[in-house]
């Protein structure tokens, strides 16, 4: 009962999380691995809150000492995965985006050009069949 608040108010973070991206779940579009991840962390932190010991034995046994220090180092590890992942999304939208930029403008000139000659370049353009076919009779 002594740390009954804060156990309480992190289990409530945890679920709130949980529900959040639960809500979202269509939305978000989350390969299956992520969500499962995910899952698994939201039990792994309600278990670890409600039994403290278990986490510190579990440290004392990998060599760790204390459960906060692997915690703090499981949540190290987290935030590179979070990061690098992060990062990797944005250089694969800044492809697309640039990839998208590129055609839109390519489009935009050749629609420009039409517009610009207009009959013009249909003229041009039979004028260079005609003396294709000429040098191919020669």
């Amino acid at each position: 009962m002594k740390y009954f608040w804060i156990q309480l108010l992190l289990i409530v973070g945890s679920v709130s999380m949980a529900l959040m991206f639960i809500r979202t779940w269509g939305q978000a579009k989350n390969r299956a691995w992520k969500r499962i991840a995910f899952s698994v962390f939201v039990v792994v932190n309600v278990y670890a809150v409600l039994r403290p010991t278990d986490v510190t034995w579990l440290a004392q046994q990998l060599g760790v000492g204390r459960g906060t220090d692997l915690v703090l180092y499981v949540m190290v590890l987290a935030m590179g995965f979070l990061t690098l992942n992060t990062f990797l999304r944005f250089r694969s939208l800044e492809k697309k985006i640039t990839d998208l930029a590129r055609t839109v403008a390519i489009n935009e000139g050749v629609r420009h050009n039409d517009e610009r000659l207009g009959s013009d370049a249909d003229t041009a353009a039979a004028a260079t069949a005609d003396a294709d076919s000429d040098s191919v009779k020669a």
